[in-house]
């Protein structure tokens, strides 16, 4: 396979197998054939599901000649994080304890992807339990833009398999960020989307009142593609949300004209200036597309996260409770920290955490009182190293400053959006985050920027963010975008 068919937008590729210009089982053996030689050095995959992926192809392709079409998912590779069972196949949530552990059937999201055509290439590594770090016995994912730069947290191999051009879209979780730390990291599109909108059953759980289950993908419009396969309520799940699935590639039509962005100056001055003038020359992007922005305070952050801390991990002390401590000594060190801590926690240390979400919920309802969206950045730093990570990570209010930009809205359960935007002198790329009230998320997906804007505002950008960052902005927002992935295997390598 050419290496531009591999990085087509998922609404390209749909149009080209279709039209029949393309076969799905042709674009599979060349995926298969892609994993077998790039994921050599990046390692996202834990399992290449090879055999079902080319029988899936090949009903695709039989349906397709026959004129049923099941929509833009259709023949389209995807791959899955490796904590959504998949029935006969191993399930892992990168753990060594589930090794041997075969589900005896899929989970709703697999379900529904199948359903909608979709060609299973595998299963994608992550942290162990979703949490924390990888298991010291599990090889991690590396950073495709560069091998010693951090890969984002759990959902690190999709944010890798999509970068890399191993799969088209892939589906990841995130309990207080690990859909969008890793879309950030890795220079991909992430939605979180709302708690709830997104059937749980059959996902090994982080923490159930917080776990949301969303895409990483290569734009706006093919997370839009994939919730809307995958969305809607499950009775198998009794937490799903019951409200009808909107047209979410629909609601991109609308653009951004009368939107209405908040931005927190105070937010954007406690971070890097890579990471503040990436979110001004968005904002100015925005501004010049007929978007109304709104400085705007919101007040609460460190009392979130405070409080999403004992949630989650009391979360993950219930979700362990069979095997734990029973089989602790086969949990890595970081995992076994989070389930222990929740252990730890009383019936007051809970319910403090409970009352502290439902007031920073009500602040965050009246702060959107008059304005449709937040932008705000993933993290404080742009492109962090691994060595940087790990130094970070010793600080004492490392939680705090790592999750302050993420963890609020896992606890309130409001949707979130990642767009790529630019990159740090070293081509490292920077990510921002919009995010909706609850079941708000036409309004997220209404805010794709699109090569046509980038163009009109290449002198914003280059003010903002340099050449070289332009450059990249422009090229990870057209499709097909190209990436130097010859020059990125030889430093890996070397």
């Amino acid at each position: 396979m050419h290496d531009e068919l591999a990085f087509l937008e998922v609404s390209e590729l749909a149009c080209r197998l279709r039209r029949r210009e393309l076969s799905p089982l042709e674009v599979t053996h060349a995926m298969l054939d892609r994993i077998d030689t790039v994921d050599q050095a990046l390692h996202s995959y834990t399992h290449v599901t090879r055999d079902l992926a080319l029988a899936q192809a090949r009903v695709a392709e039989a349906e397709i000649a026959r004129g049923l079409w099941r929509g833009p998912l259709h023949g389209v590779p995807v791959a899955l994080k490796d904590l959504f069972w998949t029935k006969g196949i191993p399930t892992t949530a990168g753990m060594t304890i589930h090794a041997d552990f075969r589900p005896t059937e899929d989970a709703t999201v697999v379900h529904r992807l199948a359903e909608a055509g979709a060609v299973l290439l595998g299963k994608l590594k992550l942290t162990e339990g979703a949490v924390g770090e990888h298991h010291p016995a599990i090889e991690p994912p590396l950073n495709p833009w560069d091998a010693n730069a951090w890969p984002g947290a759990s959902s690190s191999g999709s944010g890798v398999a999509v970068a890399a051009g191993l799969c088209f879209a892939a589906m990841g979780s995130d309990t207080g960020g690990s859909i969008r730390f890793p879309s950030a990291a890795n220079g991909v599109t992430g939605l979180k989307p709302s708690w709830g909108r997104v059937s749980r059953h059959g996902v090994f759980a982080l923490s159930e009142i917080l776990d949301c289950m969303g895409p990483l993908a290569r734009s706006v419009a093919d997370a839009a593609t994939v919730l809307a396969a995958i969305a809607g309520p499950d009775a198998l799940d009794p937490t799903a949300r019951h409200e009808p699935v909107p047209d979410y590639p629909g609601s991109m039509m609308e653009g951004v004209r009368g939107l209405r962005i908040a931005v927190d100056p105070a937010l954007l001055a406690g971070t890097d200036p890579l990471t503040a003038s990436a979110i001004e020359a968005a904002l100015k992007v925005f501004a010049s597309l007929g978007v109304g922005i709104k400085p705007k305070r919101l007040t609460g952050f460190e009392e979130a996260v405070r409080a999403w801390w004992p949630l989650c991990s009391a979360g993950a002390a219930l979700a362990h409770r069979e095997t734990f401590p029973s089989r602790a000594a086969e949990y890595g060190p970081s995992l076994r920290r989070v389930v222990e801590h929740g252990r730890s926690l009383g019936a007051v240390d809970v319910m403090a955490a409970l009352v502290a979400r439902e007031r920073f919920r009500a602040t965050v309802a009246a702060f959107f009182d008059d304005v449709d969206l937040l932008i705000l950045p993933v993290q404080a730093f742009a492109g962090p190293s691994l060595r940087q990570m790990q130094a970070f990570a010793e600080a004492p209010d490392w939680r705090e400053r790592m999750l302050r930009f993420v963890a609020p809205f896992a606890l309130t359960g409001q949707p979130a959006l990642v767009l790529p935007g630019g990159a740090t002198p070293a081509g490292l790329p920077i990510g921002f985050q919009l995010v909706a009230m609850p079941m708000q998320e036409p309004l997220l997906l209404r805010s794709e920027l699109r090569p046509r804007h980038i163009e009109r505002e290449a002198s914003v950008l280059r003010e903002c963010l340099g050449e070289s960052s332009e450059r990249l902005f422009r090229r990870q927002f057209r499709p097909g975008g190209e990436r130097a992935l010859a020059e990125v295997q030889r430093r890996i390598t070397d």
